[in-house]
């Protein structure tokens, strides 16, 4: 139940959805002050979410920051990539197909190949309601082979659904083959402060290295100020919706 609602109620907060839905209903109210009032606020809202320069101030505070490869110590023997950036629905499947993040599994083999990591877990089965059959740990590991990585030093773990699930298996994985090791958690920078945390709560102590950010380092334009971006909206589903998860994991007691 909880994986059900956790993919499904957080729609409800989108600032997309908010927008849509005060602007909708505004047609149904009979009292003029508050149809005016409610689609004031649709209006500021869309403005916000829309600002580039603002949107990617929120999400750089939000982001964990990247760390220079040089500080990484060669003794960070696992790393641990989480799944979660394919596109699953495209034909024909005979490649991956990538829909963000595939800096995940690209930083990983960076990693590997410089000797930071000996080792690399994927772990992620699959995260939709229906059709389940593809597993994304198995594609991700596809792509790791064919960038030089060993079969030896991969290990698929194919059937969790979320983070949560993730950390359980991953742990296990850890306590049986590589006890008193260190850890490199590999997942996207916006992503990082929920998955630290899960894999924390299962008695994991990872070291963070983040990728997939939706961050520019650029000093702000004219352009990125007063123009709507639709780029921008995207961005705040992807706040929204991290945010969202936190707050049912904490209740849950996830982390």
């Amino acid at each position: 139940m909880f994986f059900i609602l956790s993919k499904t109620v957080s729609y409800l907060f989108m600032p997309l959805t908010i927008i849509t839905g005060a602007f909708v209903i505004s047609f149904f109210l009979k009292s003029p002050t508050f149809k005016r009032r409610l689609r004031y606020f649709a209006l500021v809202l869309l403005i916000i979410c829309t600002n580039s320069f603002l949107t990617n101030s929120v999400m750089k505070w939000w982001e964990i920051a990247p760390t220079p490869i040089q500080q990484y110590q060669a003794n960070h023997t696992v790393g641990i990539v989480l799944t979660g950036v394919t596109n699953k629905k495209k034909l024909p499947r005979d490649r991956v197909y990538f829909r963000h993040g595939a800096d995940r599994v690209t930083h990983a083999i960076q990693l590997y190949k410089m000797g930071k990591i000996n080792k690399i877990i994927v772990s992620g089965g699959s995260a939709n309601l229906i059709k389940t059959e593809i597993k994304e740990a198995t594609l991700l590991a596809e792509v790791l082979q064919l960038c030089g990585v060993n079969s030896e030093d991969l290990i698929i773990e194919d059937q969790s659904r979320n983070t949560r699930e993730s950390a359980l298996a991953v742990s296990k994985v850890l306590a049986q083959r590589f006890p008193d090791h260190q850890y490199t958690l590999i997942t996207s920078g916006f992503h990082m402060r929920r998955s630290k945390a899960c894999f924390e709560k299962v008695g994991v102590q990872v070291q963070p290295f983040s990728t997939d950010f939706r961050t520019s380092d650029d000093p702000p334009s004219l352009g990125s100020i007063i123009l709507p971006s639709p780029t921008a909206l995207v961005k705040w589903h992807v706040l929204v919706r991290e945010w969202m998860g936190i707050a049912a994991y904490k209740v849950a007691g996830y982390i």
